[in-house]
């Protein structure tokens, strides 16, 4: 009798820990319902937020070129991360694992309702990291914009995602090379920002610049519509940042918090430059620095607190503004919609500084701590060094190749001079942005 009391108490006592087990591994409705959320705000990026904004920076005859582009690159990627992008990216690639996922989960096989992630759903999880891949390419387009085909902007940027930001975003988040040496990107510093943002610069360059740069004033010419975008943006990059814990909690709350707070600092350091420079603030150059607020918090988001964000983007609206100011007056290179320095320089600075702001032991600029086995700002700083270093040289060469590659495909990257002339909306599309009568 007194075994079989026993047996029952024991049974009573594991009962309980056989259901948290069981809890680890079950979906958590409210993660889920947040990264639900944080997918449609990514995707809320580029469509609209990425098109206004950049369309309206663009003159009036290129503005639908623009919108179609990124529509067309958000479906194309869309595809090619079903078809086996994905699988590429988060799969285990086997011996090839520090540089390359597997095929196993090509046509998303082997995912389904059941399938987690986590405690979310795989499925969610594949949505969510589409969007960042989306986003991506879309970026490198404003620094050919006005001058260059549609059908060379599609192939390139498709081509570009799986040769450039499949490998890279493998390295960092799938379990590749730099994972293993502890780098921090928590949201996108080396895989959505640098990679972008140098491919913007290594475009510029071989592409050339548009008629009349830089001589000919070439304003926005809609303001409004991209200060819309702008807000969209800074709305959606929530979801990017804060998202990128994958969980509702605390870390998912404190992304969000300081990634305002680096961009409400790197909008008001961009404004007060300009003004001190120029002498007046303008519309364009406080959300231009808002943007770069952004982009420099991301891969820091997780890991920083919120005095840490405060001088990250104090450093973001400086140090971008003055690049702007570089590459467009000192190395006269038409990055026509600044790419270059606001999402490659800001990634850069981004992924560096979080060497410093991780740290536990900086009071009230303390971070979270670092990354892997990295017990110290110098191993972080080296570490974050190889990252930038490796995500910069290969997305240059790669980079440049596709360029080439697709230059023959198309015959030739950019439209005629007439063509450019007459405006992309025209000779590409057949359509006018603004119909006034």
């Amino acid at each position: 009798m007194l075994s079989r009391v026993a047996g029952l108490l024991s049974l009573s006592l594991l009962v309980p820990s056989m259901a948290f087990a069981a809890d680890t591994v079950a979906m958590n409705s409210g993660n889920t319902a947040w990264i639900l959320t944080a997918t449609a705000l990514v995707l809320f990026m580029t469509l609209p937020g990425l098109a206004l904004f950049y369309g309206g920076l663009v003159r009036s005859k290129n503005v639908l070129s623009v919108l179609m582009a990124c529509f067309a690159i958000a479906g194309g990627v869309s595809i090619l991360w079903l078809l086996g992008l994905y699988s590429l990216t988060f799969s285990d690639g086997g011996a090839a694992q520090d540089w390359i996922g597997g095929l196993t989960k090509a046509a998303f096989a082997g995912i389904n309702r059941e399938s987690m992630q986590g405690d979310i759903p795989e499925i969610l999880f594949a949505a969510f990291q589409m969007t960042f891949a989306i986003i991506t390419p879309a970026l490198i387009i404003g620094a050919f914009a006005e001058r260059v085909k549609f059908s060379s902007t599609l192939i390139f940027s498709l081509l570009w995602t799986a040769a450039v930001y499949v490998p890279v975003a493998h390295w960092v988040w799938g379990g590749g090379f730099l994972a293993q040496r502890g780098v921090i990107d928590f949201a996108g510093g080396i895989t959505v920002h640098i990679t972008a943002g140098i491919a913007a610069l290594v475009a510029a360059i071989v592409i050339g610049p548009r008629r009349g740069f830089p001589k000919t004033p070439m304003p926005p010419h809609n303001l409004t519509m991209t200060v819309i975008g702008a807000g969209m943006l800074w709305v959606g990059w929530f979801g990017f940042n804060a998202g990128s814990a994958l969980a509702a909690n605390g870390s998912a709350g404190m992304a969000l918090l300081v990634t305002h707070i680096s961009a409400s600092a790197g909008a008001l350091v961009w404004m007060l430059c300009e003004w001190k420079r120029f002498g007046k603030p303008s519309v364009l150059g406080i959300v231009t620095g808002m943007v770069a607020g952004l982009g420099t918090i991301t891969p820091a988001s997780g890991s920083v607190g919120p005095m840490g964000a405060l001088v990250i983007g104090v450093l973001a609206g400086f140090v971008c503004f003055n690049m702007t100011q570089i590459v467009k007056r000192k190395w006269e290179i038409d990055d026509s919609l600044d790419v270059f320095p606001v999402h490659g320089v800001g990634g850069i600075l981004g992924s560096l500084i979080v060497a410093v702001f991780a740290s536990p032991d900086l009071g009230i600029f303390s971070g979270f701590g670092f990354g892997g086995s990295n017990v110290s700002i110098a191993a972080q700083f080296s570490a974050q060094a190889l990252g930038v270093t490796v995500a910069v040289v290969y997305t240059a060469i790669v980079t440049w190749l596709l360029l080439k590659v697709t230059g023959v495909l198309t015959g030739g990257l950019r439209v005629s001079a007439e063509e450019e002339t007459e405006g992309l909306d025209l000779v590409l599309h057949d359509e006018k942005g603004y119909d006034i009568r």
